[in-house]
């Protein structure tokens, strides 16, 4: 089955590294553990999910997403400085990633980037944020997606009132 761009369900293993670096900043690869998404849901970043359209399984290919398409652009105004306090019992060092509430109630990653004995310096940016991002990739399955898995939105389908097994407290 070719990959479309709407409820295709689509398993990869995947490698990524910053462009024009050697560094791999994630991967999966060797895992026997495929990351498995729906397309059309915004599940994996946009210019991946785009330039896997057109694919088929056991195709391979070297994809160059750009920063606008991958994390975004770096947005300075996502730096903050917050008194020390909030960050007690916390035992700071730079490039320390923390995990907090936002606003509407959503998980949200900060990585501190300096402190003092009275302030730190928190960056709300994805750590990949402004980066262009090579990522080598091979199509392990490509299917259309069951009924169960349009509605939920989930690999695999969860019935009414079930799980997802994850522990992501959805029901």
């Amino acid at each position: 089955m070719t990959i479309t761009d709407k409820d295709c369900v689509v398993g990869i293993e995947y490698e990524v590294k910053e462009a024009g670096t050697t560094d791999v900043v994630d991967s999966n690869k060797g895992s026997g553990q495929p990351l498995e998404f729906i397309m059309g849901r915004g599940q994996i970043i946009p210019g991946l999910e785009k330039a896997l359209c057109g694919m088929k399984a056991d195709e391979s290919g070297d994809m160059l997403i750009p920063a606008a398409d991958a994390y975004g652009d770096y947005n300075a105004e996502a730096v903050q400085t917050l008194p020390i306090e909030q960050f007690e019992g916390v035992e700071l060092k730079e490039g320390l990633t923390l995990y907090g509430q936002g606003e509407d109630g959503q998980t949200v990653q900060v990585t501190v980037k300096s402190f003092t004995d009275k302030e730190v310096t928190i960056d709300f940016n994805h750590p990949l944020a402004g980066k262009d991002l090579m990522f080598s990739v091979t199509v392990l399955s490509a299917r259309e997606a069951t009924a169960d898995e349009i509605s939920s939105g989930v690999v695999g389908g969860v019935a009414e009132g079930g799980s997802c097994g994850t522990g992501c407290g959805c029901h």
